[in-house]
Order: structure tokens, then sequence, then C-alpha cells
């Protein structure tokens, strides 16, 4: 695949060492050598898997990063978002008809069992996905932390609290902090959004009457707002899409953040983190240093990741548990 191969040269590789060194906020009953003797191949099947999906899809590094984003902020992460059901997650107004991916979870945990049946959760192979999504469109590497059990019940409601792209940035941080996160990973994850599609019914608001008073919002960049206009017309179909980042649509990379300077960034999320009168303070500063520096944005983003990895009330010895499944409970 043209651009899969194209972006593999641009990585960095991060250690574990450095990583110790940098980052903070790691569950200490989390390893990334958990699975040393009971799984030895599992990193190596989870990649594989990955790259066969991105071969098909490209746009599915940015939807399986987003599964893990997701499902991280409900109840910690513990592939609450993969269990189907009424309750379900999937069903949540973020993520119905929107989040994606779960065939491809299904795909790589079969290939799991079939190497190491009731070994490795479910939790943990989003993880991974998520990791090898960044890597393997050009982004940066790190060892994942593992040892996540699987929770029993989906969160419907917290999951319809989850980050909006219509929210403040005072509201946005608020969600981050709730969950043990701070505006520096506010920011960096937001990175994430180098990659992948939204859909028009997410950023439409902000191309004709965004301030109630007929106008657009004055923040966009007007060559982007009149080529916006013509992909997501008004009354038009707020399923088609357009790229989060029209620089480099499916490689990660810090483009995004040089967008944001511009009045480029898609989402209202994603400008406000630069063109807010809050983000003064908080979160502009940080945008100026990662559109001048991809290492550091590299940096951040992988402590972020971990940080957000570790966000989870369900690890060895409590309750949880390994899925045979990810989309029901065993029984």
């Amino acid at each position: 695949m043209k651009t899969l191969s194209k972006v593999m040269g641009g990585h960095v590789l991060l250690t574990l060492f450095t990583l110790s060194m940098l980052c903070s906020g790691v569950r200490a009953q989390l390893s990334p050598d958990i699975y040393a003797k009971s799984c030895p191949n599992l990193v190596q099947i989870v990649r594989k898997q990955v790259m066969i999906a991105l071969k098909a899809e490209i746009r599915m590094a940015a939807s399986l990063i987003r599964l893990h984003f997701h499902d991280c902020f409900v109840n910690g992460c513990d592939a609450s978002i993969l269990l189907d059901g009424s309750d379900s997650e999937k069903l949540a107004i973020p993520n119905v008809n929107s989040a994606r991916g779960f065939e491809v979870i299904d795909t790589i945990k079969a290939a799991v069992e079939n190497a190491c049946p009731g070994v490795v959760s479910c939790a943990d192979i989003l993880t991974l996905a998520a990791r090898d999504s960044v890597f393997l469109s050009g982004g940066p590497q790190w060892r994942v932390a593992l040892g996540r059990k699987d929770g029993l019940v989906a969160n419907q409601s917290s999951a319809n609290n989850l980050p909006s792209p219509f929210e403040p940035l005072d509201a946005i941080i608020a969600k981050f902090l709730a969950v043990g996160l701070n505006v520096t990973d506010v920011v960096s994850l937001s990175g994430a959004h180098t990659f992948g599609q939204a859909k028009c019914a997410v950023f439409s608001n902000r191309l004709f009457n965004f301030t109630g008073a007929g106008t657009p919002d004055a923040t966009l960049e007007t060559v982007l707002l009149s080529d916006l206009r013509t992909v997501c017309p008004a009354g038009g179909n707020g399923n088609q899409t357009a790229p989060l980042d029209r620089n480099s649509t499916d490689a990660f990379d810090n483009n995004y953040f040089k967008n944001l300077l511009q009045g480029k960034g898609l989402l209202s999320s994603d400008q406000i983190l630069f063109s807010s009168d809050l983000a003064v303070n908080t979160t502009k500063r940080l945008v100026e240093a990662y559109s001048q520096s991809q290492y550091l944005f590299f940096r951040d983003f992988t402590c972020s990741m971990i940080r957000m990895g570790g966000i989870t009330n369900l690890v060895n010895g409590s309750s949880g548990e390994v899925r045979k499944n990810c989309r029901v409970i065993n029984n």
C-alpha cells in the first residue's frame, strides 16, 4: 500500500528507558512484559492484523485510535465500548453510526485467541491496536503496558458525556481532568486529528450560522470555509466526510497544529485550542510549540497515550475478565 509504505519511514522510536524518564502516572500493575511467557508473540500478531486492516483501508488507523479514546474515557480502558447490547456504548450519541473498527478488533482477537486462548484481554488488544495505528501511519512507537481486564458492563450514559466537538474549551479540559489527564494531554491527544475523517454533521455548524446571526465561524480560514461549504452544503448529507488534516490526511505528523495557526482546524474543538480566549493562558503555547517541533509533539503524545492507557479500574486481581468474544461477557 503506497500511503502506508511512504509514511513508515518517518516514525520515531521512543525506548522504554526514555519513556520512564519522560512519563508519569502509569499504573504499576501494568507491565509491557506481562504476556512474555503466556503469549510471547502477542505484539507481532496484533501488528500483523493492524497492517492488514490498514492496507485494506488506511482510514482505519484513525478509527482504531478513536475506539481506544472512547473506551478509556468511559469506565477506564476496559473494552466496554466493544460490548453489544441495549446499554451498549456503541449506541451512545458520540458513537452511533460513527465509531468503527469493531470488526478489525474481532479479527485481531480471533488471531490472538488462536495463538493464546483465554490469555489476552480485549482491552489490551485495543490498546496495542491503537499504538500500532499511530506507528504504522508514521508516528512514534512505544512499549505498551499490559495487564488490563475486560469490564463486565457498558455505560451508555457516560459515553453520552464524552468530550464533544461542540463544547467550549473549559468543558473539554474539565472532562480530561475528571479522568486524571491534564491540559497537556488535551492538546497532545487532540493531535490524533492529524489523520482520519469527520462527518459534516460535527462541523457544519461552523459553516453557515455559527453565531446564530447567519454568519460562519470567524476563526475558520476563508478558502477552507468555501471548500467545506461545497462538501457540506446547507441541508446536505450530514454523513459526508472531510479530512481532519487536508495537508497529510493519512499520515501521523504535526501538520494538525500548523493548520490551527492558519485557522484550518476542521472541528470547533480543534480550532479553540489556538483561537479561543481561554487558549491564551492554557493551550495556545502548546499548539505553537507542537507546530514547530514534531519531536516534541511525538514525545508528549506518547506520554499522554501511556497515561490515558492507565485509566482503568480493572487490573490483575480485581473484578473483570478476559473475554473470549470482545462483544459479549463470558458465560
